[in-house]
Parts: structure tokens; sequence; C-alpha cells
């Protein structure tokens, strides 16, 4: 009796077991079905593809633990499907690394992967230089936008130019030239001259804004920073998040308690390389004699317009710097962007304030996910109305006319703020003669002009 007994609990377990299997088993499929119809999706929308830094998968060493996908504060943007991590909506991704991170195998690394076809990319080698020899490029206008990336690409490139300089037996520190010519005094340009200071060399810092940069443009109290940054002079930026303006507070106090000055409101004009090897570079202040120069722009120079009457109004912006100055007031937000989004939900949380988002697609596909439910949110209660397929037509003294597919719409509009990307500079790289890859690079330097996609 005791042996059947047994037998016939080890058959009802394995019955179980079997049942318990093809139950999980139905689990997976299912959202392996749901996963691959959104990846299905992601690549009609043109999701599936990011402009920036996003995980590089190998599936032959990935162990399907789920790890990357847990870790990731964008959501949406990784999923284990068919037992490997796989990139659902790329476009969603901003970059952070932790995905990176928490991978127990090492099997996806954070990076632009491959870039030979991207016309959008400055053909780079792995110092950061240039098709120029002597011009490197570090951070946003390299393709990867994170201040924590920017900053070690900065210190690596002055690295690389210590390690020159010192190969030619040139002596540190001179006037003229000055050792390295830094354009661009965002968290690339930050890093790379404390990093200039801390090895006893010499630069010239310019920038069109000021210390900080692109980051200047902020809106007042944007959160920033994702991860812990080891910055020169100053050490480990411990906190993973910092206000705008305590991040300017800080990079001003590093800079003014080390001497070094920025030559601020000075815009680069052009580059010429020397019959000696060194360059000259000519700025809206004069020239700049440099034996290297390190091009730490933006991607979003000047912000691009939309060229319909009315645009010249004082009335329109293409910046937001504190929305508290807005309030009582009919508010148009034109863009599909995180930038645009940020910008109209701002406004929707000062009194009295009506605001009206215009995107001319049916839909929001490049944004964070928290920035997506927020949207959401204050759509359904009310504090912002979404106009998709709508582009302005013109721009009127209270109001703009707006295109709905073929209706006409006029929206009350005291101020109209345009966030739609901006110009990359592009331009002065092709005259600099820095070479772009992809199958556009030929059209680029006959005079084509790339924009960086919305």
């Amino acid at each position: 009796m005791s042996w059947l007994l047994i037998l016939g609990v080890a058959l009802f377990l394995c019955a179980v077991f079997t049942v318990l299997g093809m139950w999980h088993r139905s689990i997976h499929s299912a959202e392996d079905a749901r996963f691959l119809q959104e990846m299905r999706e992601a690549e009609e929308e043109g999701a599936n593809q990011s402009l920036i830094q996003h995980p590089q998968i190998d599936v032959d060493h990935c162990v399907g633990c789920g790890c990357c996908v847990q870790a990731c504060p964008e959501h949406g943007v990784l999923a284990v499907v068919e037992g490997r991590a796989r990139l659902v909506r790329a476009s969603h991704c901003v970059g952070h690394g932790c995905c990176e991170v928490a991978c127990p195998v090492g099997a996806l690394t954070v990076g632009l992967g491959d870039v030979s076809m991207r016309d959008d990319i400055p053909v780079l080698t792995d110092e950061r230089e240039t098709t120029v020899p002597g011009i490197f490029i570090a951070g946003e206008l390299g393709g990867i936008g994170l201040i924590r990336h920017a900053v070690e690409q900065g210190r690596k490139v002055v690295e690389t130019v210590a390690q020159r300089l010192k190969a030619q037996s040139i002596a540190a520190g001179g006037s003229d030239p000055v050792d390295l010519l830094i354009v661009g005094c965002g968290p690339t340009g930050i890093s790379a001259a404390l990093r200039m200071h801390e090895l006893g060399l010499r630069c010239t810092i310019v920038d069109q804004e000021g210390i900080g940069g692109s980051v200047r443009k902020y809106p007042r109290h944007k959160m920033t920073l994702t991860q812990p940054v080891d910055l020169p002079v100053y050490g480990r930026m411990k906190r993973t998040q910092y206000l705008k303006e305590e991040l300017i507070e800080l990079w001003e106090g590093v800079f003014a308690d080390a001497g070094i000055e920025v030559q601020s409101n000075v815009k680069l004009e052009d580059v010429e390389c020397r019959h000696d090897g060194t360059f000259s570079a000519m700025t809206s202040s004069g020239r700049i004699h440099c034996r290297y120069c390190l091009l730490g722009l933006g991607r979003r120079g000047t912000p691009r317009r939309l060229g319909v009457p009315g645009e010249e109004s004082e009335r329109v912006l293409y910046q937001l710097i504190d929305a508290a100055d807005y309030a009582q007031q009919n508010l148009l937000v034109v863009g599909g962007g995180d930038s645009a989004i940020e910008v109209a939900m701002a406004l929707a949380t000062q009194p009295g304030n009506k605001v009206v988002l215009s995107y001319r697609r049916h839909a929001f596909f490049r944004i964070k996910q928290k920035n997506r439910e927020r949207l959401e949110s204050m759509v359904g209660e009310g504090r912002i109305s979404v106009l998709y397929n709508s582009e302005v037509q013109r721009i009127g003294t209270s109001e703009s006319i707006l295109s709905i597919q073929t209706e006409e719409q006029r929206v009350p509009a005291d101020y109209v703020f345009i966030l739609v990307g901006g110009e990359p500079p592009y331009p002065l790289l092709k005259k600099i003669g820095i070479r772009f890859g992809g199958p556009a690079a030929e059209d680029m330097e006959q005079g084509d002009v790339l924009k960086e996609a919305e």
C-alpha cells in the first residue's frame, strides 16, 4: 500500500507541475505576443530607433533574467521576449545606463551602436577626434546627451591632448598658441577646463551663453542628472539629482575657486589649420590661436522657426525660463518632444492659465514615460488641451490660426512657445571640414544642411 500511495502522490505532483508549467508557459506566450505586437507598432511609428545612446543587447549572452527591464526608469523601453531582453521602444530611452549596471552577465551596454550610416553623427575615433586631426568633439554633438557621459568624455579628450603635447615635447601652459580651445561651456567644456587646470595646461573657453551652456536654457527648477558624476577638481557629485540653479551655482563656484575664466557671449565662426599644424579659430570676438580644439557644442544650436506670418512678434518665445512669469494667460505651446511637453506642463501649473499643446503628428512618440504619464493626467484634469495633427498657419495679435487636417481653428494665445527643436551646427562643422557618416555624407559635403529630428 505504501508504494501505491507514493506512486499516487508522485503522479499527482507530476500532474500539478505539468499544469503549472503549461499555465506559466501560456502566460509567457501571451506576454511575448503582446511585446512583439508593441515592437511592430513601435516600428510603424518610427519609435523603434533611438536618436541617442540606447541599450545594445548581446543576445548570445543574455540570460533573460529581466534585471535590465526592472532597472530601467523609463517604462516600455525593454522587455524580455522569448527568453531574451529586447528593445521595444528605443525612442523612449534617454540613456540613463541603469540597465547596463543591473545586467549580471554583462550582456548589455549603452551606446550609439553602429553609427557608420548615421548622417547626423560626425565620424569620430575612439579618442573623440574628428576627421580633422587635432579637432575633437565630445558630449551631445557626438550623440551622447547625458551629463555624466559629457563630463567623462571632456576629461578623456584633455588627457589625450596632454599625452600628445608630452610626446611632442611641447612645454605645457603656453599662451600663444594656447594648448586647447574649448568651445562650449556645458558639462563637456566644464569637465575639460577643470582637467586642464589640474594638469597645468592652458586653455581658452568660449560659450554663447556662459558657464552651464545649454543647461542655462532649462526652465527654472528643472531637475537634471541621474547618476553620481566625478568632476575634475571638485570630486564626486554624490547626489543623483540637482536643480538647474544648483548645478549652475556649483559649476560657477568651482570655476571661481580655480580661477578659470570663461569668455561668454562669444560664438565660434570658423577654424582654420595653419601651416605649422596649429589652429586659428575665428570667433565673434576675434581670433584665437590654439594647438588643439574641443567642440563641446549642443546639437540644438539655433531654435528652429516655423516660418509662418506673425512669428516675428515679441509674444513668440523659443524657451521658458520661469513659468511663474505667466499667470491668467491663454498660452499655446507648439512641439511634440520632451521640451515642449515639460513647458506645457510647467505653464499649466500656474494659476489661471489655459494651455493648448499643438503637435503635427497623431501621437507623441519620443517622450519620457514620466512625462507621458503626467501629461495624460493633466489632460484628464482639463489643465492642458492637446491638438494633434495640427500646424500653425499664422500668429495674430491675440490668437493663432491652426490647421487641423483640412479645417482651420482659432486658438486664443497671449503668448506662443515654439519648441520644435533646433538647427544643429552642421554648417559650421562642414565649413571646418569635419565629415559625417551615412549615405547623406556626400550630399552634406555638397552643401546640404541636415536637421535634427524633432
